[in-house]
This record gives structure tokens, sequence and C-alpha cells, in this order.
């Protein structure tokens, strides 16, 4: 796929895939991807790490305090073939991805001023176009005038399974029960909050991936992106 470089920007709900999807695009396209949520959850476990946040309560002076001390990073793993995260130089990837973090990711990002850093390194990453970027605020915010806006979701009880086999894989003891909670309560969060809140942009596209396959939702990319190339 040859053509002047676009920016890809896939926004929608927790455990709908957005970063598989996402990081098959741009593996396909030869473009950077970016995991915006693993940015988030990174500054979560920096507040865990240093009690900032205890049983769910933020210490929000604390968290604002400390932003400046957090750095963020994506290195490509050649064994793996996947970017993973570093916080403050250490891999994290493994971290992040755990239960503890889950509960406590929406709050972190809820704050103004975490996000508004996000925000700012996002822009930097992706000013040079050949991008994509997944997250909650990616197509209305971030990069508004992105030439791809797509907005991802599926039902609350197919996303808790997915998430569900995804823990069970790394070995965490969870319930199916204690994820659909969490994804609730996230879902609630993200589009509640005041800053940046979770929600379709006016010119996504959405996808509903509910019940269709991985194959189904790349050859549906697929045809979108050549329908803009060709508008180029």
């Amino acid at each position: 796929m040859e053509g002047k470089k676009i920016t890809v920007a896939i926004d929608g709900y927790s455990s709908t895939g957005k970063s598989s999807f996402a990081r098959l695009i741009a593996r396909k396209l030869s473009y950077i991807y970016v995991d915006t949520g693993a940015m988030y959850r990174a500054v979560t476990l920096y507040c865990i790490e240093n009690n900032f946040i205890n049983n769910c309560e933020l210490n929000v002076d604390k968290i604002i305090e400390n932003l400046e001390k957090i750095r963020i990073e994506f290195i490509f793993n050649t064994d793996t073939g996947k970017s993973e995260t570093f916080l403050n130089g250490k891999n994290v990837e493994g971290k992040i991805r755990n239960v503890e973090v889950s509960n406590n990711v929406s709050a972190v990002s809820a704050i103004p001023e975490v996000r508004t850093q996000m925000v700012a390194l996002q822009r930097e990453t992706g000013k040079n176009k050949g991008i994509v970027m997944d997250g909650r605020d990616i197509g209305t915010v971030v990069f508004p005038d992105a030439e791809i806006k797509i907005f991802m979701t599926a039902e609350l009880k197919i996303r808790a399974v997915r998430r569900y086999n995804e823990l069970l894989q790394n070995g965490e003891n969870v319930t199916l029960q204690e994820i659909e909670k969490n994804i609730r309560e996230r879902d609630y969060i993200d589009t509640h909050r005041d800053t940046s809140p979770l929600k379709k942009a006016d010119d996504a596209i959405v996808l509903d991936n509910s019940d269709i396959s991985f194959d189904e939702q790349m050859k549906w990319f697929d045809k979108i992106f050549r329908s803009i190339i060709e508008k180029q």
C-alpha cells in the first residue's frame, strides 16, 4: 500500500482489541504504532510503585508534582516483533497489564495535567504522519484532522471474556465477574470525565467487532484505507 502517508486514529472502549488492530495496521502499512493506553498505564504503575495510589485512592497533588519525573519510551523487541513499554529505562510491558493497574488507570487518565502531558507527547510523535495511534481521545483531541478515524466498540460481556482470557494467559488470578465490573466502571469513568472524555468523533467510522473475525476487520480497514489514498 503505497502513497502519501496519513494519520490513522483509533478510539473506543477498553478490551475491544484496539491495540492489536492498530498494531497490525501499522505493520501492514510500515507506519509507526503508538499505544497511548500503555502510556497511561505506565503513569499509573509509577504512581502505584511510589505510593501515590492506595486502595484506589489517588494523591492527585503528588501525581501532578511528579509528572516531570516520568519518562516513557517504546522500544522494538526483535525477538517478539513487538514494541514494548519502558518506564524510566525499565521494561514494564508485563507489569502495566495487571489488574491493579487496570483498576486505577481510568482515574489517573482523568487528571487534566496527566492528559495534557501525554497528549503533547503523542502529538510530537505523530507530527510527520505515517502513524497509527489508538486510545480514547485520538480522533477528538490528539489528531482531530486525522485522515482516518475509527471508533471501536463491542458488547460488554464479549469484551469481558476477551480480557479475562488474556489475563489468565498471563497468570493472573481473576474472575470473569471481577473483570466485567472493572470494564463497566472504566467505561463510565472514560465517558464521563471532564477532560477529553471518550466519545466518537463526528466523522469517525464505527467498528463493532462483537461478532466479526480479525481477518474481517482487516479487510474492512483495507477498503477504507484504499478509498482515502485514492483521494490523496
